[in-house]
């Protein structure tokens, strides 16, 4: 693909932490002046302890003072693109549903969305009281 988002989260995923599913996650975040974060999976015995790639690049970029973002590539080591997890999906939501979000499957299949089209009618800071935007 030649996409230093893809070639960024292909790099990740080879630091993936993954002895139970052996599933390797790579993400890499497109922060809106064009910083890129990037993300793992690292997984837990407890399992409830593990952290998916696309949250490891969002909390890397917050912690860099990053809030607002363009695009997201997952890659994966499974043949067909993977979309994100619910809990990866509305955690990104927390930073706006107009990202880009694209997988790669190890086979070079690519799969595109916004993440409005992945989490519709998504839960914000703006559904609650006191919330944004109300």
């Amino acid at each position: 693909m030649g996409d230093k988002l893809v070639d960024a989260a292909k790099a990740a995923m080879q630091r993936a932490y993954a002895p139970y599913s052996k599933f390797h996650v790579g993400a890499a975040l497109e922060a809106e002046d064009g910083t890129v974060f990037t993300g793992c999976n690292v997984e837990n015995a407890s399992f409830g302890g593990t952290i998916c790639a696309e949250r490891t690049a969002v909390v890397t970029a917050v912690a860099a003072g990053k809030k607002k973002f363009r695009r997201i590539v997952v890659v994966s080591d499974a043949k067909e693109p993977v979309a994100p997890c619910g809990m990866c999906r509305q955690f990104l939501a927390e930073f706006g549903t107009g990202l880009s979000v694209v997988s790669v499957g190890s086979d070079g299949t690519t799969k595109s969305w916004t993440l409005a089209e992945l989490l519709p009618s998504a839960f914000t800071g703006a559904d609650f009281a006191g919330g944004a935007g109300r």
